[in-house]
């Protein structure tokens, strides 16, 4: 029997939107919707203890999915979390390790020459953004980008149809309208003028701007499956609150700040604008359709925020450059209010969306991520030795220095690129990393060393070299 062409049509649309799993079986739509905060710290929020930030629908969202207290950032800073974000890889396999354009490394300064890192995320990966779209989805990104140069890299390059604010810098000149600004780049001298990244009015604010645009998005395309990534500058510098928020918390006394009152009133408009999204997606009654993912791309900036009772803060491969929020919830599979230990990480929110829309697994593009359904469902853990993280670099960031990291279990080994020096923690003991028990347990160490070397070679990690020019080799 002969199929017309319009029915033939429909029957197309019709797949598109009701994707197969593996076995065949058609399964319900499912919507995702992303939020990326940008250097938020482990600790900013009310639901992971801070009595500073008000966070009332974060936590609201936190209460309504899964919380986990080991969740992780790929890498220190921002660049190469959210390349593992996009392509389910490691930093050190994809070799973009560093921020970009560039870190702070000295000529004559460093004794050691950093490792070598690109600077796009190559179009060769197959994004999350473009494997969606492949099965019918309707893709937004919106935010921080961050990931490469205009022309050829941007969000639109990488499987987005709609880029809103998406450029190859890493904080707006200004949080306010028109948001415009300059910024002295580190290496060269050279100035980058910040242009409008997108449109706007007097007194609009950044965070406000992009939530009425995932708004409109939601809207737009409540009719067929979509993946909406809110990747917000925010709470990256400048510190500019609202003035009526940031007058609030002046008010608390210095001894009860966790933060300075401008950052708070940055971290309070990223959760309005997290309620905002959450609300039209419970306004339109796609709420119970819709998985929803909270992360931040690294820890607390030290200026901004104090990431106690972890040590250290964004650039930093302690717990509190690493350590970020974690929140999924999916309706429907996750225990409202739940929350796991296990330890978790960037690349596993590939494999995961992929799962929870009801598609096939990429190994071949995620190779780094493991798929979070047994945590997230309750009926299972993750078959995973260790987590990784390769720093070949410099930065002005306090309690930085190039280092290779591996978690496996409860410990922790940070090896020192510049001295070789193996420090090991217990984080079930010790989470502010305050006692080094590598000569107590020398055993252990050299264990975790062993795998964290494997690791590198496994994924082409690039090595630090000499510099020649280090002012201290000079006779």
């Amino acid at each position: 029997m002969k199929v017309l062409p319009q029915i033939a049509l429909l029957l197309a649309t019709v797949g598109l939107l009701l994707p197969s799993n593996s076995n065949g079986v058609e399964v319900p739509k499912i919507n995702v919707v992303f939020f990326s905060i940008d250097d938020l710290g482990w600790k900013d929020l009310g639901c992971y203890g801070s009595d500073y930030y008000q966070t009332p629908n974060i936590d609201r969202l936190a209460n309504e999915g899964m919380r986990f207290t080991d969740g992780y950032a790929a890498c220190n800073v921002c660049s190469p979390t959210r390349a593992a974000i996009m392509t389910g890889r490691y930093p050190a396999r994809l070799l973009l390790t560093q921020w970009l354009p560039s870190g702070r490394w000295s000529r004559t300064g460093h004794k050691l020459r950093e490792g070598r890192y690109i600077s796009n995320l190559p179009l060769e990966e197959v994004t999350i953004a473009e494997a969606l779209r492949e099965n019918g989805y309707r893709t937004a990104f919106m935010g921080k980008w961050h990931l490469g140069t205009e022309t050829y890299y941007y969000p639109e390059h990488q499987g987005f149809d709609v880029n809103v604010a998406g450029r190859d810098y890493g904080a707006p000149g200004s949080y306010f309208y028109p948001f415009t600004g300059s910024w002295r780049i580190p290496t060269t001298g050279m100035t980058l003028r910040k242009e409008t990244p997108l449109a706007g009015k007097e007194g609009d604010y950044l965070p406000d701007r992009l939530a009425e645009e995932a708004e409109r998005f939601i809207r737009s395309n409540a009719d067929k499956p979509f993946f909406l990534m809110l990747s917000h500058y925010a709470v990256h510098t400048p510190l500019q609150g609202k003035p009526n928020k940031v007058a609030r918390y002046q008010k608390v006394a210095e001894a009860k700040r966790q933060g300075k009152p401008a950052y708070a009133a940055m971290v309070e408009s990223v959760d309005d604008s997290v309620g905002k999204v959450i609300n039209t997606l419970g306004e339109l009654g796609l709420d119970k359709d819709t998985l929803v993912i909270f992360t931040s791309d690294n820890g607390g900036f030290a200026r901004a925020t104090n990431n106690a009772p972890l040590r250290a803060n964004k650039g930093s491969n302690y717990e509190g450059g690493l350590r970020v929020p974690v929140i999924i919830k999916w309706p429907g599979r996750t225990k409202p209010g739940s929350g796991s230990r296990e330890p978790v990480i960037s690349t596993d929110f590939y494999p995961t969306i992929l799962a929870a829309t009801g598609h096939n697994l990429r190994p071949h593009q995620h190779l780094d991520g493991e798929d979070l359904t047994p945590l997230l469902t309750g009926k299972g853990s993750l078959n995973r030795d260790a987590l990784f993280w390769h720093y070949p670099h410099y930065n002005r960031h306090p309690q930085n220095f190039p280092s290779g990291v591996i978690r496996a279990g409860d410990w922790k080994l940070i090896e020192s690129y510049e001295t070789g020096k193996l420090s090991l923690y217990n984080l079930v003991d010790d989470i502010g990393e305050t006692n080094d028990l590598s000569e107590k347990q020398p055993k252990k160490a050299e264990e975790l060393f062993a795998k964290l070397k494997a690791w590198q070679d496994k994924v082409g990690a690039d090595l630090m070299r000499p510099n020649p020019e280090y002012e201290g080799l000079r006779p």
